[in-house]
């Protein structure tokens, strides 16, 4: 199709003293009176009489929209359906097409089924990185290169995975447009070749029980409030996720037998889908060691009042902040060598060496374990002998020549 018009010619159609038009291709036309004003229109054939279907004046309609109701207009007649007619029926229920109307639908829409946190998360990412630079455009205008332009300033901020997770989300929207018949593409789809490629690093950890045990005691000998330095102890005793730990709930323990001590975690405090939260069948036991439980009768003189194991220092009714142990081990040295999350890497890697044939009951202590129901299910108390043995031992090693809990109460506080 032989398109002629661009914007610059338009605006530089003067009126003249009659009427007269400006074709551009496949019998869309700009009309132009003797007082200036510029109408777009659209010549067709349907029911073998010729008709006219006006879009409205520009520069209001721009030559783009222009063009795509006239493909629409040619949609129509090939399925035997008046362009007039649907284009009168669109203007009664007018959709607003701007892409962060859109974008905020869509949220709207799936945040049901997401956390609070992802859900947040997702709409902080586009109001930073997306909105302010295609909010206002009309979904329909996107181009590729709109959307790589925008998810380059983000890589360059750095943050390649976050443009990576934001081009994934801008791609959901368009979708979500494409379902309702705004868009027959998905430009979010063909930049991805364009953009940097993903990084694959793995969290930086210690991974001899020696470097485990010299990690310990810098940690524990830094100036910090017990409750934290007794926060990463415990967590590298138990190896749950470190945001298990900063919301562990002293309810959580109330129940425990203390002839074969499990801490029952709920599903939903676990890394698990949101349809599987409230499935008690997922909820992840962690069997404790001796050591494990010492902590906790020591703990319960320091927070116990608190509804949480390890609460904020200056709120005792809030939960501790997920950064204050990565901070612990920041001002011990281990900046980019270790992260909290980095002891789940520590055990699986030296138990693993120890015990080769326990590979499924390290896992199942990590609570790595299969998706469908019948197999959580099983895997919830699947070894839990085994694993208690393991965190026995793991415990053992670990704490071999360490601080008493007593030395951690009286050590350096801020």
């Amino acid at each position: 199709m032989n398109e002629k018009l661009t914007d610059a010619i338009i605006r530089a159609a003067e009126p003249a003293a009659k009427p007269y038009k400006l074709a551009d291709a496949g019998g869309l036309y700009l009309f132009i009176s003797p007082s200036g004003t510029k109408i777009w229109r659209i010549k067709y054939r349907f029911l073998g009489k010729e008709r006219a279907l006006s879009l409205g004046h520009y520069p209001k309609v721009s030559l783009a929209a222009a063009r795509r109701e006239r493909d629409a207009a040619k949609k129509a007649l090939k399925a035997k359906k008046d362009p007039k007619f649907l284009w009168q029926q669109r203007q009664q229920d007018p959709v607003d097409r701007s892409f962060e109307v859109l974008a905020r639908e869509w949220h709207k829409v799936n945040k049901r089924a997401w956390s609070e946190r992802h859900a947040a998360d997702v709409i902080e990412s586009l109001e930073r990185g997306v909105f302010p630079y295609v909010g206002l455009a009309s979904i329909e205008d996107i181009k590729a290169r709109d959307v790589l332009a925008l998810l380059r300033r983000i890589e360059k901020r750095p943050a390649v995975e976050t443009a990576r997770r934001v081009r994934q989300r801008i791609a959901a929207v368009f979708d979500f447009a494409a379902g309702m018949d705004l868009v027959e593409n998905n430009p979010a789809l063909v930049v991805i070749k364009a953009m940097a490629p993903k990084v694959r690093r793995r969290q930086p950890a210690i991974v001899t029980i020696e470097e485990a045990r010299e990690l310990l005691e810098q940690a524990e000998a830094q100036r910090a409030h017990p409750i934290t330095k007794l926060a990463h102890r415990f967590l590298a005793l138990t190896v749950v996720r470190p945001g298990v730990i900063t919301g562990a709930l002293w309810s959580e323990f109330e129940r425990i037998d203390p002839t074969a001590p499990i801490w029952r975690i709920p599903a939903s405090r676990m890394k698990l889908r949101v349809q599987h939260k409230g499935d008690v069948a997922r909820d992840h036991l962690v069997p404790l060691s001796e050591q494990a439980m010492e902590l906790l009768a020591v703990l319960r003189g320091l927070s116990g009042r608190s509804p949480y194991l390890f609460p904020h220092v200056h709120l005792h009714h809030e939960q501790m902040s997920e950064n204050a142990i990565g901070y612990l081990l920041n001002r011990a040295g281990y900046h980019r060598r270790h992260v909290p999350h980095g002891w789940r890497a520590t055990f699986s890697t030296i138990m693993n060496e120890r015990h080769p044939a326990d590979r499924q009951v390290i896992e199942a202590i990590l609570a790595h374990v299969p998706e469908n129901k019948v197999a959580a299910a099983y895997n919830r108390a699947l070894y839990l002998d085994r694993r208690r043995e393991l965190l026995q031992e793991w415990a053992d090693l670990l704490l071999d020549g360490q601080a008493t809990l007593s030395a951690i109460i009286a050590g350096p506080k801020r």
